[in-house]
């Protein structure tokens, strides 16, 4: 594990470091988490007029948590890797008078009462809170035109990655160690890439959703985006576990998920479906995913030729069941208040809520039905093998213009959206990783996939992958 640099107990260059390296130095107290803290807001200060990714600076409280964390570790009371390290969440989750506003003008001066369970769970762990991140209208795929879209770190003319952007962007630039996103159809993946940063998606359920803004709500996922697969698994130990606030979050207990550090992927059978992998995908991509396979097989992997299961009809159905829960989660306001919302046009929240209003209740079930049968397939299929390797999306140097003119274009959204919504619909876990650069010097990325609640196999296997190579290492020049 690499060293954070300090200079006499003072921060200097430590905003590339890795969660758990940061955490390292604070537990033996080679870093102050209030001087971390102030260098951090100073960052943000300095980078935010160009890179928009958050919402909110809660520089009053954070500083207020990093003086607390700070007496408390002096006082011999650590609480574990998230104590004292400044993090981030998206702006769709509660917090307690401070703005949340979902990317959506028609919350501006909106200001819970409470904190959503994540977010109280973060604060429990001792973590500081650096603010909200900017996402997309109502965490779909536009964003309002009243806001200024987040923008790619290592070329502004290109994707910054779907709704959860600002988290994405935040976390590749050094403004925050840790974030939190969502994922209903690839918003924590698609981020993870564009910025060439870890994302994990965890099994539905397995994190509370209480206190967070819905999209649709049988899909949404709660997950972290950070600089390692270690990072990812520390976060999701904190934020993981049932809550007597949702009904659905999972039973099943939480595991230590960094636990299996260390104990690579020998013997682990990986997944890969070549034609699945392959057909439609941009030249760039499939040379990664090769080189990553042949990484993978050199540190003792064995790879396994499968056939995914048809996954046409759960893409195709992806926008049905979207866009019907999310016009129930907007019924209080849309169409009452439309006039507030974005134009509605595809690739909208506001066209999404259109369309799901006129879905028929057939149409709706045949999507549930095909949802049934692509989740048993894909868990029959996962009996056979561990892990799943495949991309994250299909394009590289994958462009702002590129990704507006996509939404006019049906298949060719179908296509791109492939690597991704299905296993929204199945609520499998993911996790999304760097693993190569395009000649432009845009980050390009894979994905693991795996058996519900077996995330503690994907921070262990990402981890090998990441301790072989070192592409979650680079960071963009800011």
């Amino acid at each position: 594990m690499a060293s954070v640099p300090t200079t006499a107990g003072s921060v200097t260059g430590v905003h590339y470091a890795t969660l758990l390296e940061t955490a390292d130095a604070i537990k033996s107290r080679k870093i102050s988490p209030v001087e971390l803290t102030k260098a951090m807001l100073d960052r943000v200060a300095r980078l935010e007029p160009s890179l928009h990714s958050y919402a909110t600076v809660t520089s009053e409280l954070a500083l207020s948590q990093a003086f607390r964390a700070e007496a408390e570790i002096a006082a011999g009371h650590y609480r574990g890797p998230l104590h004292g390290i400044p993090v981030a969440v998206k702006d769709i989750y509660n917090t307690a008078d401070i703005a949340t506003t979902a990317g959506m003008a028609i919350f501006a001066g909106h200001k819970p009462n409470f904190d959503a369970t994540v977010v109280k769970r973060l604060a429990d762990a001792g973590s500081v809170l650096l603010g909200k991140l900017q996402l997309t209208e109502g965490a779909f795929a536009k964003h309002h035109p009243a806001v200024e879209a987040p923008k790619n770190p290592w070329n502004a003319d290109y994707y910054a990655g779907a709704s959860s952007s600002g988290s994405g962007v935040a976390t590749a630039a050094g403004l925050t160690f840790g974030s939190l996103g969502s994922d209903t159809g690839g918003s924590i993946r698609y981020p993870a890439s564009a910025n060439g940063v870890t994302g994990l998606k965890p099994t539905w359920g397995r994190v509370s959703r209480y206190g967070v803004f819905p999209l649709a709500p049988s899909m949404d996922h709660v997950g972290p985006l950070t600089r390692s697969a270690a990072d990812a698994g520390a976060m999701l130990g904190v934020i993981a576990g049932r809550d007597a606030n949702d009904p659905t979050t999972l039973i099943a207990p939480v595991p230590d998920y960094l636990a299996n550090l260390g104990k690579g992927v020998r013997g682990l059978r990986i997944g890969i479906d070549p034609a699945y992998n392959e057909m439609g995908v941009d030249a760039d991509i499939v040379q990664a995913l090769r080189e990553t396979r042949r990484v993978l097989q050199g540190i003792g992997a064995t790879i396994q030729e499968v056939k995914m299961p048809d996954y046409e009809a759960v893409t195709a159905g992806w926008g049905v069941l979207a866009g019907v829960e999310a016009a129930i989660g907007h019924h209080t306001t849309y169409p009452s208040r439309a006039s507030e919302y974005g134009p509605p046009v595809s690739g909208s929240i506001s066209g999404l809520i259109d369309y799901g209003r006129t879905v028929s209740a057939v149409d709706l079930m045949k999507v549930n039905h095909d949802r049934l049968i692509f989740t048993g397939e894909l868990t029959a299929l996962l009996s056979d093998v561990d892990l799943l390797l495949i991309p994250t999306q299909p394009l590289a140097d994958f462009t702002i213009k590129q990704e507006a003119e996509l939404f006019t274009k049906p298949a060719e959204l179908s296509a791109f959206l492939r690597f991704a919504t299905p296993f929204d619909m199945s609520g499998n876990p993911t996790l999304t990783m760097p693993n190569g650069f395009t000649a432009k010097g845009l980050p390009l990325s894979f994905q693991f996939v795996c058996r519900h609640l077996d995330e503690g196999l994907l921070v262990r296997a990402g981890d090998a992958y990441q301790q072989a190579t070192d592409w979650h290492r680079r960071h963009p020049r800011l």
